[in-house]
């Protein structure tokens, strides 16, 4: 489940036009998964590693519908999304104006921001850089627009095994669990954490560290929720009552972490220094 860059044709990513005429902020919808079950994790672990972080403006690149811009708000930041889904962007901004959020949003793509230079003393990038058409790009651009001390924050899928089953077998394509569009994914653009590590390095991004997320429930019993969903007994809403995410060490399918710009640009990050 993510939002999308550098959009193809709709032949070339069926899974695209589920952001545009997805309801998100709705019970019945796939993607209010999101909200429910993703987000509370990764909030979390978003707001312990900014506890004394003095805040500021933020961008969160990949909005979608403003699941994640509201919370990274309600943290204090001066808050922007971006994204390129005309719709999604359009419910974002009607939510938070219904909330009495001051939510900039903008349609743009990951791999071309349209801020200048560190503009930006917080970065978000959460379930889109297994998306976007060019990772390397993305994270440069998400570097570029980070002042020197900046921090980028972020959650992606691993390219495993493990992730190839559980993502692309009984999440996307097996209708006996299945709850997320069959081409929603493409396990080949899932990144693993030495890449990404390499690519942060590669920008002047300090990598700091990377958390496992993974189901609170046995995978038996996490296999008979999604059943139970998928055989009609229960909707979306009942699902994410009950799917609950945590934080571990594994990051064998999805794992977040958080990254900080240098502040001495010829000092070499590569290493996680």
């Amino acid at each position: 489940m993510a939002h999308t860059y550098h959009r193809q044709s709709r032949t070339e990513a069926p899974d695209m036009a589920i952001f545009d005429r997805d309801p998100w902020w709705q019970p019945h919808s796939a993607i209010y998964l999101l909200q429910t079950t993703i987000n509370p994790v990764r909030i979390a672990y978003f707001r312990e590693r900014l506890r004394g972080f003095p805040g500021g403006t933020a961008l969160e690149v990949g909005c979608g519908g403003g699941f994640l811009c509201e919370e990274i708000a309600a943290m204090g930041f001066v808050t922007t999304g971006i994204d390129p889904s005309a719709a999604a962007l359009q419910i974002a901004a009607d939510h938070a104006r219904a909330g009495g959020l001051p939510i900039r949003y903008l349609q743009g793509v990951g791999e071309e921001l349209p801020f200048p230079d560190e503009s930006f003393d917080a970065a978000f990038c959460c379930d889109v850089l297994e998306h976007v058409q060019d990772q390397a790009k993305t994270v440069a651009e998400i570097a570029r627009i980070l002042r020197p001390g900046g921090i980028f924050c972020y959650d992606t899928l691993n390219r495993t095994l493990l992730s190839r089953l559980v993502v692309i077998g009984i999440l996307q394509k097996w209708k006996r669990w299945a709850v997320m569009p069959p081409e929603l994914h493409d396990w080949h653009k899932f990144i693993t954490p030495e890449e990404l590590k390499m690519l942060l390095g590669n920008n002047h991004l300090c990598w700091r560290e990377h958390r496992g997320v993974m189901p609170a429930t046995s995978p038996i019993k996490t296999l008979s929720y999604l059943r139970r969903r998928a055989r009609g007994e229960w909707n979306y809403k009942d699902l994410a009552l009950r799917l609950q995410l945590v934080e571990g060490r594994s990051t064998q399918v999805m794992y977040m972490g958080y990254a900080v710009k240098e502040m001495m640009p010829l000092k070499s990050c590569r290493k996680g220094d």
